[in-house]
């Protein structure tokens, strides 16, 4: 156990729920925009501190609940700003939104605490608790893995584990690394300082391979309280055809998510002009398109003379964001969907899909907060060439929003072994190679457009071929091991007690 353990028995429980919602906090320093990567160690080391103090299941349970409360509330406080576009109608939302979260995010923590604690309290069991809570996170209730410990890593040299053993593995070797720093004082000091050490540096090695073909990334910068407004409509559109009318021509052109504000069916004078203004290259956009079926947010390619060639519908749709659950109740209430364009929200397409994009290969279409999801970049039914993300981040705020989900972006092209390329309304448009390395950005909440050449794919990672099935069966048998052993325990316990009386 660590030095400062004891002085945490010695506190009153609420002081150590006090020290468990600032440890989880601090871990907050270790995503963007802070980007002090051995900050994630904090809340981890603090949790096995935690397990240590907890004498009973249910005090685990708090002291779990507390530190992810911090960990999360203070990671994900641009949640709050989708409420500020129509504040007059939603900024009431705000605080109730990140508390909300806050305390739903931190039940996983808390968990996973309780569990090792009900289990025995042995620091193996909670490295696999917690990794299994990270895991359930990522998929229960269509998932929600942002802010997870491994992408905390994504900057630095251990981020490269991650072509290795994806976000779960790379999670189980922190919190391995996190027990031993809490558990054992000499070896713990120089686990921490070689942890810090290995999340600092920078990865190393050649610049990856270039292909021969440029891409173009369109970041027209629309305000979210403006991009739907009639009058403010020609601004944005215009810059985007001006932006691909520019310069010499390259070999394909992206705008980002939503980047018109028509229905497919309406749009093909637009199509037109922007083929013109292509000059005979491809373009990438997003739109809304509409069936019999209901609204769909969707990402079209054009082709030379603006006809569209290929449509992907956007499958892992934002609950509260794109779709309402259980929409009779909350119609009742008078709470829609903040991005729905329609009042029955958007429907989910049928999945992952590769585009043709002729010499330039395939590619693996991904709309905005799709690139969240380690496993649907990894259901693709081939290997594509590369992956290609158009976002809306205006909804994400001005600063850290943007900024971890660019971080995410990198983490699907480590973990792939594959280049990506982003086009973001208010940025950050990038291309990142498939080492996770930013080759060529635009800054955040600035009109522009950037030409670059587009990095090669690299070869099948690891974890590309694997995905989550390893970790997944690890976890249920250590975790059914724990309780196989705790039921052995107990009746061990009960044959070895003595007799009443004796």
């Amino acid at each position: 156990m660590t030095s400062d353990a004891p002085r945490l028995r010695a506190l009153p429980f609420w002081g150590q729920i006090a020290v468990a919602l600032g440890a989880g906090g601090l871990g907050a320093l270790a995503h963007a925009p802070f980007n002090v990567t051995p900050a994630i160690l904090a809340p981890l080391i603090t949790g096995f501190v935690c397990l240590s103090l907890s004498r009973t299941t249910g005090r685990a349970l708090i002291l779990g609940w507390a530190l992810g409360f911090g960990y999360f509330i203070s990671t994900m406080t641009w949640i709050t700003a989708p409420f500020q576009v129509d504040a007059a109608n939603t900024a009431w939302m705000a605080p109730f939104a990140l508390v909300l979260l806050g305390i739903g995010m931190g039940l996983f923590w808390a968990t996973a605490l309780a569990f090792a604690r009900w289990a025995g309290g042995q620091p193996w069991v909670l490295m696999l608790a917690w990794t299994g809570a990270e895991l359930l996170r990522a998929y229960l209730f269509t998932g929600f893995p942002w802010a997870s410990p491994s992408q905390a890593l994504v900057n630095g040299l251990a981020g490269q584990g991650l072509a290795w053993l994806g976000p779960h593995g790379l999670m189980l070797a922190l919190t391995g690394v996190a027990a031993l720093i809490a558990t054992a004082r000499w070896v713990g000091a120089a686990m921490l300082a070689a942890a810090a050490l290995l999340s600092s540096l920078s990865p190393r090695g050649p610049a990856s391979d270039l292909t021969d073909h440029t891409i173009r990334l369109i970041q027209p910068n629309a305000p979210q309280d403006e991009k739907w407004d009639p009058a403010r409509i020609p601004i944005f559109v215009n810059r985007q055809i001006d932006y691909s009318a520019a310069g010499p021509v390259p070999d394909l052109i992206v705008w980002p998510e939503t980047a018109l504000p028509y229905l497919l069916e309406n749009a093909q004078p637009v199509f037109d002009v922007i083929a013109d203004a292509a000059r005979g290259a491809p373009v990438v956009l997003g739109i809304q398109r509409r069936s019999d079926a209901g609204y769909f947010n969707s990402l079209v390619t054009l082709n030379a003379a603006g006809q569209v060639t290929q449509t992907y519908d956007k499958h892992h749709l934002v609950p509260f964001g794109e779709y309402m659950p259980l929409p009779g109740l909350f119609r009742r209430l008078g709470i829609r969907a903040l991005a729905e364009r329609a009042d029955s929200g958007y429907v989910a397409g049928p999945g992952p899909q590769l585009l043709d994009m002729g010499a330039l290969g395939t590619a693996l279409p991904l709309i905005c907060y799709e690139a969240v999801f380690a496993h649907d970049v990894g259901a693709a039914p081939a290997r594509p060439s590369f992956l290609m993300q158009i976002t809306n981040d205006a909804w994400f705020g001005l600063r850290s929003g943007p900024q971890q989900h660019l971080a995410q972006a990198r983490m699907r092209a480590i973990e792939q072994g594959l280049p990506l390329i982003r086009a973001a309304n208010t940025g950050i448009s990038a291309v990142i190679d498939p080492k996770g390395r930013i080759t060529a950005a635009l800054n955040l909440n600035e009109p522009g457009y950037i030409d670059a050449t587009l990095p090669a794919a690299g070869p099948p990672t690891l974890y590309s071929r694997t995905g989550d099935l390893p970790w997944t069966l690890l976890i249920l048998a250590g975790l059914i091991g724990a309780v196989l052993h705790r039921a052995r325990t107990r009746r061990t316990a009960g044959i070895d007690a003595p007799a009443p009386g004796a």
